[in-house]
């Protein structure tokens, strides 16, 4: 099997976690090096990890195949058109971007050079999400909760598209119909962006979605519940647990669905190395990212403009 050549730019918080998994991907990938600006740290993991630190991130365009891109938001536009215009296929943590017009111009570059363009909505991957999705069609109403400690990271952006947009892509995924309508209410408390976000979002079909997200919880929780005409489809995402509820005569019966519990983030970045070597569209392209994007600063807009205050 060919290995593909891959890069990581960013190894913070989570592109740290890309560097575990793909080390550990020995048989698809042959990881040829990593860069960050903390030299000192990005040092230290090229060496743990048996590959090489790059000071300057535009070295590696002559040598890597593939890159996944971990930097703040902020820079996803400049860095990914940087190895997508050099030829490289391309994985983006999520969000794709700041604003949908540099998601746009990812995309039309993606496109221009022929390459594939992947966007790091995890969730998708979640076993437990596999389990359900095809069970969870035309649903009537979804209700989401995605809760988490303080991070003290991605404070560049708020908890909208930090957080909730896992939930939006899902929901998106989901219902198979124009978006008609977004309620939205939020604030902040520990930074000058949204921290707490409950948004009730309404779709041309009648379905309707709640979703709340929110950084400063004591808890950590991603629970997404499901009901469709004749069932109650209950998923944690970190458990990786799902059940269905159904109705049979006056008793409501709960089924355990069967899940093979496995890393998501493993599961995403073998998909996107896949992709890439058999030439195939990844599930979460950058027109999904968009689309998860745009809807995002669409709830934060409405927060930003009535609630948070400056």
């Amino acid at each position: 099997m060919k290995k593909i050549k891959v890069a990581i730019i960013g190894v913070g918080h989570l592109g740290s976690r890309h560097l575990k998994v793909l080390s550990q991907l020995k048989n698809k990938v042959e990881l040829v090096g990593i860069s960050d600006i903390d030299s000192e740290k990005a040092a230290r993991l090229a060496r743990e990890f048996g590959t090489r630190f790059f000071p300057d991130y535009r070295t590696l365009a002559g040598m890597a195949e593939a890159v996944t891109i971990c930097t703040p938001t902020i820079s996803h536009c400049d860095v990914g058109l940087f190895f997508i215009n050099n030829g490289l296929h391309t994985f983006i943590e999520k969000p794709i971007a700041m604003t949908t017009d540099e998601a746009d111009k990812l995309i039309e570059a993606a496109r221009a050079q022929n390459v594939k363009l992947q966007i790091g909505h995890v969730e998708r991957f979640n076993s437990a999400f596999t389990a359900i999705k095809d069970i969870a069609k035309n649903p009537l109403f979804i209700e989401c909760h995605r809760l988490n400690n303080f991070p003290n990271r991605s404070l560049d952006i708020g908890v909208t598209l930090d957080l909730m947009i896992h939930d939006i892509d899902i929901v998106l995924g989901l219902i198979d119909s124009p978006l008609k309508n977004i309620a939205a209410i939020g604030i902040n408390v520990l930074t000058d962006k949204d921290d707490i976000s409950n948004v009730r979002l309404t779709f041309d079909n009648k379905s309707v979605c709640n979703l709340t997200a929110s950084r400063i919880s004591p808890e950590v929780m991603r629970k997404i519940r499901i009901f469709i005409p004749d069932a109650y489809i209950s998923l944690d995402y970190v458990k990786q647990e799902a059940f269905i509820y159904r109705k049979e005569g006056t008793k409501i019966n709960r089924t355990a669905l069967p899940i093979e519990k496995e890393e998501p983030l493993k599961k995403e970045l073998e998909h996107f190395i896949d992709c890439v070597r058999d030439d195939k569209r990844p599930l979460v392209a950058g027109e999904e990212g968009r689309e998860a994007l745009k809807t995002a600063l669409a709830i934060q807009d409405i927060i930003w403009r009535d609630y948070v205050s400056k």
